[in-house]
């Protein structure tokens, strides 16, 4: 189960997940970001209270790099050893902006 949620603040959107990012769950995630992309310039995910992200959430990730990168920039945040380093392995600690 994925918990979703959504602070605005002007244009930029912090977005915090708590529990697993997966099959089930990111097309949940992908409505909830598709939804707020016209209003915002810069995308904060907060990635504290997130367990788990499969490869379904990594898409979700990289669509939404693709078009946060021509508006502003996507920055992941609060990220936890385990998420990181499946981005290490897949190579996402490479295309997204970690802090």
């Amino acid at each position: 189960m994925l918990k979703i949620e959504k602070k605005q603040d002007d244009r930029k959107l912090e977005v915090a997940l708590e529990g697993r990012l997966d099959t089930t769950s990111a097309p949940q995630l992908e409505t909830a970001l598709k939804d707020s992309f016209d209003a915002v310039d810069e995308l904060i995910l907060d990635f504290a209270g997130l367990e788990y992200i499969s490869s379904a959430g990594l898409r979700v990730l990289l669509s939404s790099q693709k078009i946060m990168s021509k508006k502003g920039g996507m920055k992941v945040v609060h990220v936890s050893d385990v998420i990181m380093e499946i981005f290490e392995v897949t190579g996402f600690s490479d295309i997204l902006t970690i802090e």
